[in-house]
């Protein structure tokens, strides 16, 4: 390993635990309830088009807190991890993903910009919405990007928490990482009950304004 790579590798391992010490510091917020109905909400999506939970009613769906400029969510794209999930579930998932960035941040991207981003990465989420206010991202409680959560075809929440077991930045790392969304989508299709429903997000903090 030369010089670069161990300077990367330590930057990774600093951002990992910062992440961490970011989450365990965030104020509590209202939160989701596994076992109850999820919180409804009409946000619009990238085209400017409302979109609301009540339009997927008996559908599985996922939710996706994302923010290109992190890298917890670089990790999934550029590893082509969450493309691979998006285009796995297709047909029997609805996958959204949600970008809770206030306009008034420097991590805020306008939505021209998250398509050409979309597009460069390959993305396929059934719809990309836009929650600008963080009313939606507040009501949930997401906490980071990325913030997984599941939501079963009667409404109600069965998995809130990480993308995956490993908790850093590096790209390598989902390949031994056990996927925990997966697992719940599993658990759902099979008919059991969600083995682990809940676990600490990591991530980048969601700039709420």
């Amino acid at each position: 390993m030369n010089r670069l790579e161990l300077r990367m590798n330590r930057a990774l391992q600093v951002l990992t635990v910062l992440a961490v010490l970011a989450t365990l510091c965030l104020p509590a917020s209202a939160a989701a309830v596994i076992g109850q109905p999820a919180p409804a909400f009409r946000t619009p999506d990238l085209s400017g088009k409302p979109v609301s939970l009540a339009d997927f009613k008996g559908k599985t769906v996922v939710l996706e807190w994302h923010n290109f400029g992190c890298p917890f969510v670089q990790k999934h794209y550029r590893s082509g991890n969450m493309q691979a999930l998006q285009k796995k579930y297709a047909a029997e998932v609805v996958w959204l993903s949600i970008n809770s960035t206030h306009p008034g941040h420097p991590d805020y991207q306008a939505p021209q910009v998250l398509e050409k981003e979309l597009a460069r990465f390959g993305a396929t989420p059934t719809r990309f919405l836009m929650d600008e206010s963080g009313a939606v991202g507040l009501a949930y409680g997401a906490k980071v990007t990325p913030h997984m959560y599941v939501i079963d075809p009667t409404g109600k929440l069965v998995y809130n928490g990480a993308i995956d077991d490993k908790r850093s930045a590096n790209p390598d790392d989902v390949k031994t990482s056990r996927n925990l969304v997966v697992a719940a989508l599993e658990d759902l299709r099979a008919g059991r009950p969600i083995s682990n429903p809940v676990n600490v997000p990591y991530g980048c903090t969601i700039k709420y304004k």
